[in-house]
């Protein structure tokens, strides 16, 4: 059983690496990209959606790491048997009450 799923593992794999590869070919012609102020650069079509691919990567991991430095924060405090961190409630903080 184990080597059914490691089979079909490396199988998924390879046809992934396969179908990416067969993008990478059927996508070298060179392309340019119009920056601002008549700043451009050319490269293959294949360079520039790596390269938007990894930024946009970059730019969901960036947004997350607040988020997870929070959680861990809150996990170090209860495994610690602390009470957790007041958060201010900033909703309904310019609103006074009565109103």
């Amino acid at each position: 059983m184990k080597t059914l799923v490691w089979l079909a593992q490396y199988l998924l794999k390879a046809a992934i690496f396969f179908t990416l590869f067969a993008f990478a070919l059927n996508n070298q012609s060179d392309v340019t990209v119009r920056f601002f102020f008549g700043y451009q650069w050319t490269a293959p079509l294949v360079l520039v959606v790596l390269i938007t691919f990894a930024a946009g990567l970059l730019l969901g991991i960036l947004g997350m790491v607040p988020r997870w430095w929070r959680q861990r924060r809150a996990a170090s405090r209860a495994r610690h048997g602390l009470p957790p961190a007041a958060v201010a409630d900033s909703s309904n903080a310019s609103i006074p009450h009565g109103l």
